[in-house]
């Protein structure tokens, strides 16, 4: 549902049908998507241009949509559930800056900053995002946006010479793999994006060659986690799929999602079996020493440990957003040369910088997330809404459990995508035309000869 507010008076006169396509809501959509598939590219958005070019383009797409309302003579605004805690988060963070409590106060306003440009973006999703078609868009958008980047990680895989894109080499070391430094960082962007044309392939508005299309795109995608070696990705991509097979068994009257998984885990293993070679055999047989070590008293487990004590000096309002890494040398416990810059557990981190206030605001957020995702999944393979908000839900599982592991969330293109798909998940329901909903109900009926929901 929309409200919608008097902003001129009314001789200010009709806006011309020019500037109205100019400024479309589609338009806009586009463009805060071209932002989020751009922001991986930049290595991950971490360095200060790439952080600074995230925001300065959401500023800008808030800034248009703005001028829209204004050059059509109403404020045309959707209320999202997920704004509150946002606003919530941010309200702290400022706190923090103004009285103080922040250990430096430089660190929490660059992050609000960055969060601020994570809200913008999801605000400009949530306010153009309203139709069913707009949705197929931007699925298949993403879809065939993992296909290159996974084709490309592939490729540089095979022919690996230590440096981003083959060109820039790096001053701090890293795990190159694809786009990113680091490959568990890698692992998250196909967390988020493998589960699309997943659902894409489970869903009864594809079939025929592209649901053979989009079965092969996941197979990739999934395929390159592994290949990348991060153990953290292998483990959250085995929940997802686990995830996607529980939503899909009351509808496993539908021979062809039985098939579509087949042919998904048997291209897996084939690309697996071709180019993982001993590298991969050796990375999937260390997972259990590795956990094993971590429980026993390995590094991260460390850094948690050292966390804890961080946390009870400052357990309400915590040690400021941001400034893990400028406060974490007093506590740490163990001897290195390297510079600890993040805490390799986003629940951790966050606790630290933003206290018990800040995980409640967490978990407020995630909680609207997955209560407002669970009413729409009726019939989902049905629709187009439900298609995406299972995708969407299911990527945000991967890289949540990931987050035990790792600091995908500390990553601003990975984050930015996160809480736009948190924001889509909780969306309420988009409208469907008629003629979509006319082909949907035939195609089901075709399959399943069930009345089946005309809602979307």
């Amino acid at each position: 549902m929309s409200s919608t507010l008097a902003a001129t008076p009314a001789s200010s006169g009709q806006t011309s049908p020019r500037r109205q396509i100019f400024l479309s809501n589609t338009k806009l959509l586009y463009g805060a998507v071209t932002v989020l598939l751009l922001a991986p590219l930049a290595f991950g958005a971490v360095e200060p241009w790439a952080i600074f070019a995230l925001e300065l383009c959401a500023a800008v797409l808030l800034a248009g949509w703005g001028v829209r309302q204004w050059m059509e003579g109403e404020i045309e605004f959707i209320p999202h559930p997920l704004y509150a805690p946002a606003l919530a988060f941010v309200t702290l963070a400022l706190l923090q800056s103004v009285t103080g409590t922040t250990s430096y106060r430089h660190a929490t306003s660059s992050q609000i900053l960055l969060y601020l440009g994570y809200g913008m973006l999801a605000f400009v999703v949530t306010q153009t995002l309203r139709r069913g078609s707009q949705l197929r868009m931007l699925a298949w958008a993403l879809c065939i946006y993992g296909a290159v980047v996974a084709l490309f990680a592939l490729l540089e895989g095979i022919a690996p010479n230590g440096k981003l894109y083959w060109i820039w080499g790096l001053e701090q070391g890293g795990s190159v793999y694809g786009p990113y430094v680091n490959r568990n960082h890698y692992a998250g962007l196909m967390e988020l994006l493998a589960p699309i044309p997943l659902a894409l392939a489970a869903s009864r508005w594809t079939h025929g060659n592209r649901k053979l299309v989009v079965v092969a795109i996941a197979a990739l995608m999934a395929g390159t986690v592994f290949l990348s070696g991060s153990r953290g990705g292998m483990l959250s991509l085995a929940l997802q799929i686990v995830v996607l097979v529980v939503l899909l068994r009351p509808r496993q009257k539908d021979w062809k999602q039985g098939i579509a998984l087949i042919v998904f885990l048997a291209v897996i293993v084939g690309l697996l079996v071709w180019l993982g070679g001993n590298e991969l055999t050796r990375r999937l047989a260390s997972i259990h020493t590795e956990t094993t070590q971590e429980l026993s008293g390995g590094v991260r487990l460390t850094i948690a440990r050292d966390s804890l004590r961080m946390w009870l000096r400052r357990p309400v309002l915590g040690w400021g957003l941001g400034t893990f890494p400028v406060v974490y040398p007093q506590f740490r416990s163990f001897y290195t040369t390297f510079f600890i810059n993040q805490a390799h557990n986003d629940y951790a981190q966050l606790l630290v910088e933003t206290g018990l206030v800040g995980l409640a605001i967490a978990v407020w957020f995630l909680v609207l997330t997955f209560r407002r995702a669970l009413a729409k999944l009726d019939n989902w393979t049905e629709t187009a809404n439900g298609t995406l908000t299972v995708a969407a839900l299911v990527g945000c599982i991967g890289i949540l459990v990931h987050s035990f592991m790792d600091f995908n969330l500390q990553i601003p293109a990975n984050a930015a995508l996160f809480y736009a798909l948190c924001a889509i998940a909780a969306s309420g329901k988009f409208q469907e035309s008629v003629r979509q909903r006319r082909r949907s109900r035939a195609h089901a009926l075709i399959l399943d000869p069930k009345p089946v929901s005309e809602t979307d």
